[in-house]
């Protein structure tokens, strides 16, 4: 069997940057086992994996180890092809996944995903969570599916050095940690060991709780983002009134190639 694989750097212009995420358009779907087998041997952070149904198109994200409910990076990865590589030419498109619809549409050179918010709910730290990430003290801890750490200086974001073994034994997806920026409205890094990604240098999932956070706090509903570490990339989050937030970026491709089982 042969299928074709597309590697694009999303949340970025230039290849190089962005988080990198594999697409797999296939005809019909193959068994779960082999879906996890093929994003194991890809090792990215996602290999998203696209089948189309009438006029939605089913849409899957597995890490290397597990499927996950939800992935914004790979969302507008697949995204991308399709429009870019694959010849869909609607201005919208619509994916069924575990986490109910989703929508694509394009935005002038970027491609904006239309995800449901998150609204963080603050939370007691528990033991353990400012060591594994190294860190003295914290402004404030929230939760959603992840942990939400806020820090008032951004240099404290680009010093991070996690214990990720520590960090695995938290039951939460991942950890994002964030604070104000000079020049965006806010910075984060996110680290997900417990889902077999250490760090996504950048998680268009993790916006669905960090912009309405930030909107709230800084009292605007469109705000400009950085995330990364060593390697970054930036979103537009726009935060809408029907608990929905508008997450938007560019795509770059990196590679184009087929697969043989």
């Amino acid at each position: 069997m042969q299928l074709d694989i597309f590697q694009v750097d999303a949340f970025t212009s230039e290849t190089f940057g962005g988080n990198p995420a594999a697409v797999c358009p296939l005809q019909t779907w193959l068994p779960d086992a082999t879906l996890q087998q093929i994003a194991a041997e890809n090792n990215l952070s996602e290999t998203a994996y696209v089948v189309r149904n009438g006029e939605v198109f089913e849409l899957r994200w597995f890490t290397p180890t597990v499927e996950v409910d939800l992935c914004g990076h790979a969302t507008l990865a697949a995204a991308w092809v399709l429009f870019e590589q694959l010849g869909e030419n609607r201005d919208i498109l619509r994916f069924a996944t575990r986490s109910g619809e989703l929508r694509v549409r394009r935005e002038g050179a970027r491609l904006a995903m239309d995800f449901p918010a998150r609204q963080p709910e603050l939370v007691a730290v528990p033991p353990g969570l400012l060591q594994a990430l190294g860190l003295e003290q914290i402004d404030a801890l929230y939760r959603t599916d992840d942990y939400v750490v806020v820090v008032e200086d951004e240099a404290i974001i680009a010093g991070l050095n996690p214990d990720f073994a520590a960090l695995a034994a938290f039951d939460v997806r991942g950890v994002a940690v964030t604070a104000p920026s000079r020049h965006f409205d806010f910075v984060s890094r996110w680290f997900g060991p417990r889902v077999g990604v250490n760090e996504d240098p950048v998680t268009g999932s993790a916006h669905t709780s960090l912009a309405p956070y930030w909107a709230k706090r800084l009292g605007k509903c469109s705000l400009s983002a950085e995330q990364g570490g060593a390697r970054k990339g930036q979103l537009h989050c726009e935060v809408l009134d029907n608990d929905r937030v508008i997450i938007s970026g560019h795509g770059a491709l990196y590679l184009r190639g087929t697969i043989f089982i």
